[in-house]
């Protein structure tokens, strides 16, 4: 069974930093991985050292504009989904999908539904799926991916960070998605505020299931435009981002 894990939380917080590492612990092991940009921003690549060309969102496009063109008989779910593995990058531990965002205007629930069906067929070719989203959660109610198993909100030491989490929480519910867990984790967490942010979590009876240390291993790559995903084995990050692996079954 592929285990899926969708990662979210508001700007800033290192939701793609800690997706990264997860990706870094998942590539130590025998398992086979898909990491999945959903974010329209696309980050991720770079913080894997993935240089990516095309995006799902290219291929939409591609879609959106010839629809008319095909001929009546034409399979265009094949077609897409030709598109779709040409645009998979494979690297030597994962493989990624990036994707991006469609150029132009006008309604995409067409190839939404073709992409929905596609991904079904992709994910299940992994033991685990990791999903970097976009904040919020309104785009888990188009379901391109039906079931996700473990929803990972990255906070950082704020109340209001937490506060954000439980409004994620509530979110779920309303839009009555089919994810099974949600769990917290606190990003860019000082020996100051470490304490006091457990106390937050289980005052809002969120699941915290990691705290990550302020990494500067992490401000310096970033600052030089490195990818995280080469960050030796001493960094404190790498180091709490296995912890959190590990409560995960990964």
């Amino acid at each position: 069974m592929t285990k899926v894990i969708a990662i979210t939380g508001k700007g800033g917080t290192g939701k793609t930093a800690i997706t990264s590492l997860l990706i870094r612990h998942l590539t130590r092991t025998d398992k086979l991985v898909l990491a999945i940009d959903a974010d329209p921003d696309t980050n991720l690549p770079e913080t894997l050292g993935c240089e990516t060309i095309k995006t799902v969102g290219d291929m939409k496009q591609f879609m959106q504009d010839e629809r008319d063109n095909f001929p009546p008989d034409i399979n265009k779910e094949s077609i897409f989904e030709s598109k779709i593995y040409e645009i998979l990058e494979e690297m030597p531990k994962y493989d990624l999908i990036v994707m991006g965002r469609p150029e132009g205007s006008g309604c995409y629930c067409y190839v939404n539904n073709l992409l929905r069906g596609i991904m079904d067929k992709v994910v299940k070719n992994y033991d685990v799926v990791i999903l970097d989203t976009e904040a919020g959660l309104e785009h888990f109610s188009r379901k391109i991916i039906r079931d996700v198993d473990d929803l990972i909100v990255v906070t950082d030491g704020s109340r209001r960070g937490l506060r954000t989490a439980e409004r994620i929480r509530e979110l779920t519910e309303e839009l009555e998605t089919n994810i099974r867990n949600i769990y917290v984790v606190a990003n860019k967490v000082t020996d100051a505020n470490k304490e006091e942010i457990k106390k937050t979590a289980k005052d809002l009876d969120l699941e915290l299931i990691g705290t990550v240390p302020m990494d500067s291993m992490i401000a310096e790559r970033d600052l030089k435009g490195l990818p995280l995903f080469d960050l030796p084995d001493d960094s404190v990050a790498v180091q709490e981002v296995g912890k959190i692996a590990e409560k995960l079954g990964l």
